[in-house]
C-alpha cells in the first residue's frame, strides 16, 4: 500500500496545483486505487468519488451502463475501461476519469482472459487506454499491481 499512496501523493499534487478533480470506477482493484487517493491529506481537494463496479447490478446501478448500452463492449476489455472513465467522469462533472477492469486472480475470467490481465482508461484533458498482463495468479499482487499501473497512468498524463 505504500508504493500506492507514494504514486497517489504525486497524483494529488498535480490535481491540487491544477485545481483539478477526478473520480474513479474501478473493478478488481477492489477500491485500492480511490483508497490510496483518499490516504493522501486534502484529498477532498480533487477527488469527489468512486465506485467499484465488479458486477452488472454494479454497472446498471452505478454507473447507469444498461444492458442495451453494453452492445459492442464486453468487461475487461480496453473499450470497456474507456466506457468506464468516460462514463464516471460525466457522472461526477470532473476533470478526469480513471478506470480499471481485470482479472485478479487465481483464475481469469468468463470472457477467456487470464488472472493478471487488466484493462485501465484515462479521459480528461488527455486520454490513454492500456492493458496490462502480470502473467501471475496472485489476486492480491494482482490488484495491487493493477491500481499502481492506473495510478502511472494517470500520472503520466498529468506530467504530460
Amino acid at each position: 500500500m505504500k508504493e500506492l499512496v507514494g504514486i497517489a501523493e504525486q497524483v494529488a499534487a498535480k490535481l491540487i496545483a491544477r485545481k483539478q478533480t477526478i473520480a474513479v470506477a474501478e473493478s478488481s482493484t477492489g477500491g485500492l486505487i480511490s483508497a490510496s487517493l483518499l490516504a493522501v491529506p486534502g484529498a477532498s481537494a480533487y477527488f469527489l468519488g468512486g465506485a467499484v463496479v465488479y458486477t452488472r447490478d454494479a454497472r446498471r446501478v452505478l454507473m447507469d451502463i444498461s444492458d442495451d448500452g453494453m452492445k459492442g463492449f464486453r468487461s475487461s476489455s480496453e473499450p470497456y475501461a474507456n466506457l468506464l472513465a468516460e462514463q464516471v467522469r460525466g457522472r461526477f462533472g470532473c476533470d478526469w476519469g480513471l478506470s480499471e477492469t481485470g482479472a485478479a486472480g487465481p483464475t481469469g475470467n468468463r470472457y477467456g482472459d487470464a488472472a493478471g490481465h487488466s484493462c485501465m482508461a484515462v479521459t480528461g484533458p488527455a486520454a490513454e487506454v492500456m492493458t496490462l498482463e502480470t502473467g501471475s495468479n496472485d489476486r492480491f499482487a494482482n490488484m495491487q499491481t493493477f491500481a499502481a499501473t492506473a495510478l502511472k497512468l494517470l500520472l503520466n498524463k498529468l506530467e504530460g
